[in-house]
Protein backbone atom coordinates (compact mmCIF):
# COMPACT_ATOMS: atom_id res chain seq x y z
CA UNK A 1 0.00 0.00 0.00
CA UNK A 2 2.96 2.34 0.87
CA UNK A 3 3.83 1.16 -3.27
CA UNK A 4 0.57 2.48 -4.29
CA UNK A 5 0.54 5.63 -2.21
CA UNK A 6 4.12 6.77 -3.51
CA UNK A 7 2.69 5.98 -6.99
CA UNK A 8 -0.55 8.43 -6.85
CA UNK A 9 2.07 11.36 -5.51
CA UNK A 10 3.83 11.33 -8.91
CA UNK A 11 1.47 13.13 -11.47
CA UNK A 12 1.20 15.75 -8.91
CA UNK A 13 4.56 16.30 -8.57
CA UNK A 14 5.05 16.58 -12.07
CA UNK A 15 3.16 19.65 -12.32
CA UNK A 16 4.54 23.49 -12.90
CA UNK A 17 4.55 26.07 -10.05
CA UNK A 18 2.57 28.93 -11.09
CA UNK A 19 4.98 32.10 -11.48
CA UNK A 20 5.00 34.97 -8.32
CA UNK A 21 3.46 38.00 -8.64
CA UNK A 22 5.12 40.61 -11.23
CA UNK A 23 5.63 44.21 -9.00
CA UNK A 24 3.52 46.83 -10.04
CA UNK A 25 4.98 50.50 -10.43
CA UNK A 26 1.82 52.34 -9.66
CA UNK A 27 1.46 55.29 -11.89
CA UNK A 28 4.07 54.38 -14.60
CA UNK A 29 1.43 54.31 -17.06
CA UNK A 30 0.62 57.84 -16.49
CA UNK A 31 3.68 59.28 -16.76
CA UNK A 32 4.74 60.61 -19.93
CA UNK A 33 7.80 62.00 -20.79
CA UNK A 34 8.65 65.07 -20.04
CA UNK A 35 5.54 65.83 -18.15
CA UNK A 36 6.21 64.69 -15.04
CA UNK A 37 4.09 62.80 -12.10
CA UNK A 38 0.27 63.37 -12.11
CA UNK A 39 -1.14 64.79 -9.21
CA UNK A 40 -3.96 62.24 -9.10
CA UNK A 41 -2.28 58.72 -8.66
CA UNK A 42 -3.98 55.62 -7.23
CA UNK A 43 -3.75 54.65 -3.46
CA UNK A 44 -1.26 51.13 -3.04
CA UNK A 45 -3.51 48.69 -1.79
CA UNK A 46 -3.23 44.59 -1.99
CA UNK A 47 -6.33 43.65 -3.22
CA UNK A 48 -6.20 43.89 -6.87
CA UNK A 49 -10.02 45.28 -6.77
CA UNK A 50 -8.51 48.15 -4.89
CA UNK A 51 -5.71 48.57 -6.70
CA UNK A 52 -7.66 49.08 -9.79
CA UNK A 53 -11.26 50.59 -8.97
CA UNK A 54 -14.15 51.02 -11.23
CA UNK A 55 -14.56 54.02 -12.62
CA UNK A 56 -17.80 56.05 -11.75
CA UNK A 57 -19.70 58.33 -13.40
CA UNK A 58 -19.31 61.83 -11.70
CA UNK A 59 -22.43 63.36 -10.68
CA UNK A 60 -23.48 67.22 -11.74
CA UNK A 61 -21.25 69.56 -13.75
CA UNK A 62 -18.71 69.74 -11.12
CA UNK A 63 -17.53 66.96 -11.02
CA UNK A 64 -17.31 66.72 -15.47
CA UNK A 65 -14.97 69.78 -14.70
CA UNK A 66 -12.80 68.07 -12.24
CA UNK A 67 -12.20 65.19 -14.52
CA UNK A 68 -11.30 67.81 -17.34
CA UNK A 69 -9.20 69.78 -15.34
CA UNK A 70 -7.02 66.81 -14.40
CA UNK A 71 -7.15 65.72 -17.84
CA UNK A 72 -5.36 68.85 -19.14
CA UNK A 73 -2.83 69.11 -17.12
CA UNK A 74 -0.01 71.95 -16.97
CA UNK A 75 3.54 71.40 -17.87
CA UNK A 76 5.78 71.93 -14.70
CA UNK A 77 8.42 74.63 -14.56
CA UNK A 78 11.53 73.29 -15.67
CA UNK A 79 14.45 72.73 -18.46
CA UNK A 80 15.16 71.76 -21.88
CA UNK A 81 17.42 68.99 -21.71
CA UNK A 82 20.97 70.04 -22.32
CA UNK A 83 19.73 73.77 -21.65
CA UNK A 84 21.93 73.47 -18.00
CA UNK A 85 22.16 76.36 -16.22
CA UNK A 86 21.50 78.61 -18.97
CA UNK A 87 17.80 78.42 -18.25
CA UNK A 88 17.56 80.06 -15.18
CA UNK A 89 17.41 84.20 -14.98
CA UNK A 90 20.28 85.15 -12.62
CA UNK A 91 19.38 88.69 -10.99
CA UNK A 92 22.38 90.63 -10.13
CA UNK A 93 22.48 93.09 -7.58
CA UNK A 94 24.67 95.98 -7.52
CA UNK A 95 26.56 96.49 -4.49
CA UNK A 96 27.38 100.29 -4.25
CA UNK A 97 29.86 100.10 -1.24
CA UNK A 98 31.50 103.02 -0.50
CA UNK A 99 34.64 103.36 1.91
CA UNK A 100 35.85 106.32 3.41
CA UNK A 101 39.47 107.21 5.52
CA UNK A 102 39.66 110.12 7.94
CA UNK A 103 41.20 111.71 10.72
CA UNK A 104 40.59 113.11 13.44
CA UNK A 105 42.33 116.45 15.17
CA UNK A 106 41.87 118.54 18.13
CA UNK A 107 41.90 122.13 17.84
CA UNK A 108 45.59 122.17 18.44
CA UNK A 109 46.21 119.98 15.77
CA UNK A 110 47.21 116.75 17.55
CA UNK A 111 45.42 113.41 16.53
CA UNK A 112 42.50 112.22 18.54
CA UNK A 113 42.35 108.18 19.34
CA UNK A 114 39.45 106.04 20.83
CA UNK A 115 36.61 107.92 18.84
CA UNK A 116 34.13 105.03 18.83
CA UNK A 117 31.76 104.16 16.00
CA UNK A 118 28.77 105.56 17.80
CA UNK A 119 29.97 108.98 17.85
CA UNK A 120 30.58 109.46 13.93
CA UNK A 121 27.59 110.31 11.11
CA UNK A 122 28.96 109.98 7.59
CA UNK A 123 26.30 111.99 5.03
CA UNK A 124 26.35 111.52 1.36
CA UNK A 125 24.93 114.52 -0.92
CA UNK A 126 23.70 115.13 2.49
CA UNK A 127 21.22 112.38 3.49
CA UNK A 128 22.79 110.64 5.97
CA UNK A 129 23.98 106.94 5.38
CA UNK A 130 24.37 103.83 8.17
CA UNK A 131 27.57 102.87 8.58
CA UNK A 132 28.23 98.71 7.70
CA UNK A 133 31.77 98.81 8.18
CA UNK A 134 34.22 100.36 10.70
CA UNK A 135 37.93 99.90 12.20
CA UNK A 136 40.97 101.45 13.33
CA UNK A 137 43.31 98.86 11.41
CA UNK A 138 46.28 100.23 10.24
CA UNK A 139 46.66 99.55 6.52
CA UNK A 140 49.36 98.75 4.03
CA UNK A 141 50.74 101.73 2.29
CA UNK A 142 50.89 102.18 -1.39
CA UNK A 143 53.10 105.48 -1.74
CA UNK A 144 53.66 107.36 -4.69
CA UNK A 145 56.86 109.57 -3.83
CA UNK A 146 56.94 112.87 -6.20
CA UNK A 147 59.84 115.52 -6.08
CA UNK A 148 59.83 118.48 -7.10
CA UNK A 149 63.81 119.16 -8.99
CA UNK A 150 62.85 122.69 -10.39
CA UNK A 151 63.44 124.07 -6.45
CA UNK A 152 66.00 126.94 -6.14
CA UNK A 153 69.54 125.75 -5.76
CA UNK A 154 69.65 126.44 -1.76
CA UNK A 155 66.15 125.23 -1.56
CA UNK A 156 66.80 121.68 -3.46
CA UNK A 157 70.10 120.90 -0.83
CA UNK A 158 68.00 121.15 1.89
CA UNK A 159 65.23 118.73 0.12
CA UNK A 160 68.54 116.28 -0.74
CA UNK A 161 70.10 116.21 2.20
CA UNK A 162 66.16 114.91 4.25
CA UNK A 163 65.89 112.56 1.54
CA UNK A 164 67.72 109.81 3.28
CA UNK A 165 64.73 109.70 6.43
CA UNK A 166 62.42 108.45 3.44
CA UNK A 167 62.56 104.72 4.30
CA UNK A 168 62.44 105.47 8.18
CA UNK A 169 58.53 106.73 7.61
CA UNK A 170 57.46 103.09 6.09
CA UNK A 171 56.56 99.72 7.44
CA UNK A 172 58.58 97.13 5.68
CA UNK A 173 54.88 95.68 4.12
CA UNK A 174 54.11 99.39 2.67
CA UNK A 175 55.63 99.51 -0.87
CA UNK A 176 57.11 102.54 -2.67
CA UNK A 177 57.05 104.28 -6.20
CA UNK A 178 59.49 107.70 -7.05
CA UNK A 179 58.89 110.15 -9.33
CA UNK A 180 60.72 113.51 -10.46
CA UNK A 181 59.52 116.64 -12.51
CA UNK A 182 61.34 119.65 -13.75
CA UNK A 183 60.35 120.51 -17.63
CA UNK A 184 58.37 117.00 -17.01
CA UNK A 185 57.85 114.03 -15.25
CA UNK A 186 59.71 111.00 -15.14
CA UNK A 187 59.12 107.76 -13.13
CA UNK A 188 62.25 106.77 -10.89
CA UNK A 189 61.30 103.20 -10.10
CA UNK A 190 57.98 101.44 -10.06
CA UNK A 191 56.50 100.00 -7.19
CA UNK A 192 59.07 97.83 -4.82
CA UNK A 193 59.93 97.80 -1.14
CA UNK A 194 59.55 100.78 0.67
CA UNK A 195 62.94 99.37 2.77
CA UNK A 196 64.14 97.87 0.02
CA UNK A 197 68.07 98.86 -1.49
CA UNK A 198 66.53 99.69 -4.60
CA UNK A 199 64.74 102.29 -3.24
CA UNK A 200 67.69 104.34 -1.46
CA UNK A 201 69.72 103.77 -4.32
CA UNK A 202 66.95 105.92 -6.39
CA UNK A 203 66.24 108.26 -3.83
CA UNK A 204 70.70 109.18 -3.93
CA UNK A 205 70.22 109.24 -7.91
CA UNK A 206 67.59 111.90 -7.45
CA UNK A 207 69.62 114.34 -6.03
CA UNK A 208 69.97 117.57 -8.32
CA UNK A 209 71.21 120.42 -7.84
CA UNK A 210 68.44 122.75 -8.50
CA UNK A 211 67.84 126.11 -10.06
CA UNK A 212 69.39 129.46 -10.22
CA UNK A 213 67.68 132.49 -9.39
CA UNK A 214 67.27 134.33 -12.69
CA UNK A 215 68.40 137.69 -12.11
CA UNK A 216 67.54 140.18 -15.03
CA UNK A 217 67.56 144.36 -14.87
CA UNK A 218 65.93 145.86 -17.99
CA UNK A 219 67.29 149.41 -17.14
CA UNK A 220 69.60 151.45 -14.89
CA UNK A 221 73.36 150.67 -14.15
CA UNK A 222 72.83 146.92 -14.00
CA UNK A 223 70.92 146.76 -17.15
CA UNK A 224 74.24 144.75 -18.94
CA UNK A 225 74.16 147.21 -21.75
CA UNK A 226 75.60 150.43 -22.45
CA UNK A 227 73.10 153.08 -24.03
CA UNK A 228 73.74 156.50 -25.46
CA UNK A 229 70.21 158.80 -25.70
CA UNK A 230 67.98 156.01 -25.20
CA UNK A 231 69.52 153.58 -27.61
CA UNK A 232 71.74 150.47 -27.83
CA UNK A 233 75.22 151.46 -28.55
CA UNK A 234 77.51 148.22 -28.48
CA UNK A 235 75.49 144.87 -29.22
CA UNK A 236 78.48 143.08 -27.58
CA UNK A 237 77.32 143.91 -23.91
CA UNK A 238 73.16 143.85 -25.16
CA UNK A 239 70.95 141.88 -22.80
CA UNK A 240 70.49 139.80 -25.73
CA UNK A 241 73.78 139.50 -28.05
CA UNK A 242 73.59 141.06 -31.06
CA UNK A 243 70.91 142.32 -30.70
CA UNK A 244 69.48 146.37 -30.76
CA UNK A 245 66.80 145.88 -28.31
CA UNK A 246 67.05 146.91 -24.85
CA UNK A 247 63.81 144.92 -23.81
CA UNK A 248 64.89 140.98 -22.05
CA UNK A 249 62.09 138.80 -23.26
CA UNK A 250 62.22 136.59 -19.42
CA UNK A 251 61.15 133.25 -20.15
CA UNK A 252 58.57 131.70 -18.66
CA UNK A 253 59.21 128.74 -15.66
CA UNK A 254 57.73 125.53 -15.71
CA UNK A 255 56.53 123.50 -13.05
CA UNK A 256 54.54 120.24 -14.54
CA UNK A 257 53.08 119.86 -11.14
CA UNK A 258 49.70 118.60 -12.44
CA UNK A 259 51.75 116.24 -14.82
CA UNK A 260 53.71 114.75 -12.27
CA UNK A 261 51.06 114.18 -9.67
CA UNK A 262 48.38 112.26 -12.59
CA UNK A 263 51.38 109.98 -13.66
CA UNK A 264 51.54 108.98 -10.16
CA UNK A 265 48.13 108.62 -10.06
CA UNK A 266 47.71 106.57 -12.73
CA UNK A 267 50.43 103.63 -11.30
CA UNK A 268 48.32 103.85 -8.24
CA UNK A 269 44.92 103.52 -9.67
CA UNK A 270 46.69 99.42 -9.99
CA UNK A 271 47.52 98.98 -7.18
CA UNK A 272 45.40 95.72 -4.92
CA UNK A 273 42.28 97.36 -3.26
CA UNK A 274 43.08 96.74 0.53
CA UNK A 275 46.24 99.19 0.39
CA UNK A 276 46.26 103.29 1.17
CA UNK A 277 46.63 104.84 -2.30
CA UNK A 278 49.24 107.89 -1.33
CA UNK A 279 50.55 110.31 -3.39
CA UNK A 280 53.49 112.04 -1.42
CA UNK A 281 54.64 115.45 -2.48
CA UNK A 282 57.39 117.60 -1.71
CA UNK A 283 57.44 120.71 -3.39
CA UNK A 284 56.94 124.22 -3.31
CA UNK A 285 53.48 123.63 -5.42
CA UNK A 286 53.97 126.00 -8.10
CA UNK A 287 52.51 125.06 -10.76
CA UNK A 288 53.20 126.29 -14.79
CA UNK A 289 53.11 124.77 -18.01
CA UNK A 290 51.32 121.02 -17.29
CA UNK A 291 48.92 119.57 -19.49
CA UNK A 292 46.98 117.16 -17.56
CA UNK A 293 44.31 119.95 -16.24
CA UNK A 294 43.49 120.55 -12.05
CA UNK A 295 40.01 119.70 -12.07
CA UNK A 296 40.95 116.57 -14.32
CA UNK A 297 43.35 115.15 -12.09
CA UNK A 298 41.28 116.21 -9.12
CA UNK A 299 38.76 114.01 -10.68
CA UNK A 300 41.00 111.02 -11.50
CA UNK A 301 42.17 111.43 -7.87
CA UNK A 302 38.77 110.91 -6.35
CA UNK A 303 37.51 108.51 -8.69
CA UNK A 304 40.26 106.42 -7.59
CA UNK A 305 40.79 106.94 -3.86
CA UNK A 306 43.77 108.14 -4.02
CA UNK A 307 45.01 110.87 -0.99
CA UNK A 308 47.44 113.55 -1.58
CA UNK A 309 50.21 114.58 1.32
CA UNK A 310 52.69 116.95 0.70
CA UNK A 311 55.54 118.93 2.69
CA UNK A 312 55.81 122.49 1.39
CA UNK A 313 59.24 124.09 1.26
CA UNK A 314 60.89 126.92 0.21
CA UNK A 315 58.75 130.72 0.20
CA UNK A 316 55.57 128.32 0.42
CA UNK A 317 57.07 127.56 3.92
CA UNK A 318 57.99 130.80 4.70
CA UNK A 319 55.44 132.78 7.63
CA UNK A 320 53.39 135.03 5.88
CA UNK A 321 54.40 134.39 2.38
CA UNK A 322 53.19 130.83 2.09
CA UNK A 323 49.89 132.02 2.85
CA UNK A 324 50.03 134.91 0.15
CA UNK A 325 51.22 132.29 -2.56
CA UNK A 326 47.82 129.83 -1.80
CA UNK A 327 46.04 133.07 -3.81
CA UNK A 328 45.99 132.49 -7.55
CA UNK A 329 46.64 136.22 -9.73
CA UNK A 330 44.71 135.58 -13.14
CA UNK A 331 46.72 135.07 -15.89
CA UNK A 332 49.52 134.10 -13.87
CA UNK A 333 51.67 131.47 -12.22
CA UNK A 334 49.90 129.57 -9.51
CA UNK A 335 52.65 129.93 -6.68
CA UNK A 336 51.05 127.03 -4.70
CA UNK A 337 48.00 125.10 -5.74
CA UNK A 338 49.03 121.75 -2.94
CA UNK A 339 46.58 123.31 -0.51
CA UNK A 340 43.25 122.70 -3.40
CA UNK A 341 45.00 119.27 -4.21
CA UNK A 342 44.82 118.43 0.11
CA UNK A 343 41.29 119.59 0.67
CA UNK A 344 39.80 117.64 -1.90
CA UNK A 345 41.39 113.99 -1.39
CA UNK A 346 41.33 115.12 2.58
CA UNK A 347 44.76 115.08 2.96
CA UNK A 348 47.02 117.43 4.58
CA UNK A 349 50.05 119.22 4.05
CA UNK A 350 52.76 120.03 5.99
CA UNK A 351 55.24 123.68 5.83
CA UNK A 352 58.92 122.93 6.74
CA UNK A 353 61.88 125.44 5.94
CA UNK A 354 64.56 123.51 7.72
CA UNK A 355 66.01 120.50 6.93
CA UNK A 356 65.21 118.92 10.18
CA UNK A 357 61.40 119.78 10.06
CA UNK A 358 61.13 118.71 6.38
CA UNK A 359 62.30 114.51 7.92
CA UNK A 360 60.06 115.31 10.33
CA UNK A 361 57.48 115.61 8.17
CA UNK A 362 57.94 112.31 6.62
CA UNK A 363 57.48 110.59 9.79
CA UNK A 364 54.58 113.00 10.36
CA UNK A 365 52.35 112.28 7.21
CA UNK A 366 53.23 108.03 7.45
CA UNK A 367 52.54 108.06 11.44
CA UNK A 368 48.62 110.24 10.34
CA UNK A 369 47.61 107.46 7.01
CA UNK A 370 48.56 104.93 9.49
CA UNK A 371 45.99 105.91 12.26
CA UNK A 372 42.94 107.21 9.97
CA UNK A 373 39.99 105.38 10.82
CA UNK A 374 38.07 103.93 8.24
CA UNK A 375 34.05 103.87 8.08
CA UNK A 376 32.02 101.90 5.37
CA UNK A 377 28.48 102.17 4.01
CA UNK A 378 26.07 101.43 1.19
CA UNK A 379 25.22 104.24 -1.59
CA UNK A 380 21.68 104.52 -2.36
CA UNK A 381 22.63 106.61 -5.60
CA UNK A 382 23.14 104.38 -8.57
CA UNK A 383 26.61 104.04 -9.36
CA UNK A 384 26.27 104.26 -13.32
CA UNK A 385 24.97 107.68 -14.25
CA UNK A 386 29.30 108.51 -12.97
CA UNK A 387 27.83 111.87 -11.17
CA UNK A 388 29.83 113.43 -8.77
CA UNK A 389 28.63 112.55 -4.82
CA UNK A 390 29.39 114.79 -1.81
CA UNK A 391 30.67 113.27 1.54
CA UNK A 392 30.23 114.41 4.74
CA UNK A 393 32.18 113.09 8.04
CA UNK A 394 30.86 114.19 11.71
CA UNK A 395 32.07 113.43 15.47
CA UNK A 396 29.42 114.16 18.02
CA UNK A 397 32.35 115.32 20.49
CA UNK A 398 32.62 119.24 20.65
CA UNK A 399 36.08 120.79 19.03
CA UNK A 400 37.33 118.19 16.91
CA UNK A 401 38.07 119.08 13.44
CA UNK A 402 37.75 116.21 10.76
CA UNK A 403 39.65 115.89 7.59
CA UNK A 404 38.29 113.38 4.97
CA UNK A 405 37.98 114.04 1.45
CA UNK A 406 35.51 115.77 0.42
CA UNK A 407 33.62 113.62 -2.35
CA UNK A 408 34.25 110.85 -5.34
CA UNK A 409 33.44 110.05 -8.65
CA UNK A 410 31.81 106.72 -8.93
CA UNK A 411 33.95 104.42 -11.55
CA UNK A 412 32.60 101.57 -13.84
CA UNK A 413 35.03 98.94 -11.48
CA UNK A 414 33.03 99.12 -8.96
CA UNK A 415 29.50 97.89 -10.67
CA UNK A 416 31.16 95.35 -13.15
CA UNK A 417 30.65 91.62 -12.24
CA UNK A 418 33.26 90.18 -10.41
CA UNK A 419 35.60 87.58 -12.39
CA UNK A 420 35.81 84.61 -10.90
CA UNK A 421 39.19 83.16 -10.64
CA UNK A 422 39.84 80.21 -13.20
CA UNK A 423 40.75 76.91 -12.22
CA UNK A 424 44.88 76.27 -12.08
CA UNK A 425 45.99 74.28 -15.51
CA UNK A 426 46.60 70.58 -14.37
CA UNK A 427 50.06 69.39 -14.62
Amino acid sequence: MSMMFVGQQGPEAQQQLPDSPAPQMTGVSNVAPGKGTPQNLPSTSSSPDEQAPHPTAPSGKNGSATTAAADQQAEPEGTTPGEGLKAFTLARVQVNYVELPFTVKDNKGQLVPGVDWREVRVFENGVRQHIAYWTVDAFPISAAFVIDQSLPFNVMERVNNSLAAVQGAFAPYDELAIFTYNNGPTMRTDFTGAQSARVAAVLERSKTPGREAPMYYNSGPLSQTTNINGHQFDPNTAPVRNSNSNTITIPKEIHTLNDAIFMAARSLADRPVGRRRVIYVISDGKEQGSKAKYKEVVQYLQTHNITLYATLVGDSATWGIGFLDRYHLPFMMRDNILPRYVAETGGQAVSEYRQRGIEQSFQKIAEQVRTQYTIGYYSHEPFIDGKYRSTEVTVSRPNLDVITKKGYFPTPYDIRPKTPTPPAAKQ
